[in-house]
């Protein structure tokens, strides 16, 4: 089988090409690309063909139809940084594509403003909702925006000053070309940009689980801080895993699950269409847009969902088969946690660690508040919660 060479390029084009991914491109019978990429060749016999949109959906048709052939893709930059390397090597193998790295754009930004690469965080909006920036805002921090386009730094303002943060915006163009720009935000913004954001002021959210119950829109159904940190605690989310939030409510779990690490995923399982709304805000709010929300009645609506690490049931319990059905999707070593206020939720899940193991535990929570002109306590619905691991 043929192999794929993939060569990162800059802002500067063929000048800025080192020899060897020069020999590749020279050696190439065809080349993919974008429309600018390509424009930045020299002319050649090979043959060129710009990307289509969407990409990805084609990328097996194109390749399948030049298979046996010399082929070279220009990826912008360090094709495995949020590039078509990565997809290649995903669809390929590792052992089919050949990457001939150029510094990436992140690289030559920090290089440019003087930040420490290991300390910048790095958000893409290319191709994904630009609220993930709302997860990595906090004082202090410095933050490179990847743009779709030219409307970006503009929608990234807007942001910052949705959530209150006052920053320092720097607005890169075209870096590493004779002509790359360096300068605040302004209406004429060329397409290739990145935004550079060091936050200033703001109020930001706490990493650990049991944000603050205000943080999230609801109507009631919420898992309140306290209980929502323990369950977090249970459920461990590690990196890469997946978790069904069944009975999702304001989706505070799923949510919290997807904050713990960027690789984390979570399923909101929700049969409320209000709610569902709900749970949608609150993940872009806070940073997790990616949670995926499905609308329907467990257990029905978990039949086609991907293979859970973990599965939180928030609520119905008491509906037949639910815990069944959530236990035999689990992969091995998975975890299962339960919530149960009403005597009944209870019963039920006394029952079921009576047949499957695990642990059980009472919560209790009394949180001071104001009894006429003194303080006293009140105490929150106690929560029964059944862990096991299958």
């Amino acid at each position: 089988m043929s192999e794929t060479t993939v060569v990162g390029i800059g802002a500067d084009g063929w000048a800025g090409l080192p020899e060897t991914s020069r020999a590749a491109v020279s050696a190439a019978e065809v080349i993919f690309g974008s429309t600018r990429q390509l424009d930045l060749l020299p002319d050649s016999d090979a043959e060129r063909v710009a990307w289509p949109s969407p990409m990805l959906p084609a990328l097996p048709r194109l390749l399948a139809e030049h298979e046996g052939r010399r082929i070279t893709v220009l990826a912008s930059g360090d094709p495995m940084f949020y590039g078509v390397g990565s997809t290649l090597v995903r669809v390929l193998g590792a052992g089919r594509v050949r990457v001939l790295p150029h510094p990436s754009s992140v690289s030559l930004a920090c290089a440019r403003l003087g930040w420490p690469l290991e300390e910048t965080e790095i958000v893409s909006a290319v191709g994904r909702p630009l609220e993930v920036l709302n997860a990595v805002l906090a004082p202090g921090r410095r933050v490179l925006v990847l743009s779709a386009d030219a409307t970006t730094p503009a929608k990234v303002e807007g942001l910052l000053a949705g959530r209150g943060f006052r920053a320092d915006v720097t607005i890169l163009e075209r870096l590493g070309a004779p002509d790359e720009r360096i300068g605040p935000p302004h209406p004429d913004v060329d397409p290739l940009n990145i935004v550079a954001v060091h936050c200033l002021e703001g109020a930001a959210l706490p990493l650990t689980p049991g944000l603050p119950d205000d943080a999230y829109e609801h109507d009631g159904q919420l898992t309140k801080r306290e209980i929502r940190a323990v369950t977090l605690a249970r459920l461990a989310p590690r990196p890469g895993e997946i978790l069904w939030d069944v009975g999702a409510g304001a989706g505070s779990i799923g949510i919290e699950w997807m904050r713990a690490h960027r690789s984390c995923q979570a399923v909101a399982v929700e049969r409320d269409p209000e709610r569902a709304e709900r749970i949608r805000a609150n993940a872009a709010a806070l940073g997790v847009p990616g949670l995926e929300i499905v609308e329907g009645a467990a257990p029905a609506a978990l039949e086609f969902l991907e293979t859970p690490d973990a599965i939180f049931v928030g609520g119905g319990v008491t509906v037949p088969g639910m815990v069944d059905a959530c236990w035999n999707a689990l992969r091995p070593g998975g975890r299962l946690v339960v919530n149960a206020v009403t005597v009944e939720s209870e019963r039920e899940v006394t029952g079921h660690q009576a047949r499957l193991g695990g642990d059980l535990t009472r919560i209790a929570v009394s949180r001071a508040a104001p009894v006429g002109g003194f303080t006293g306590w009140r105490t929150m619905m106690p929560v029964t919660q059944w862990t096991v691991t299958r």
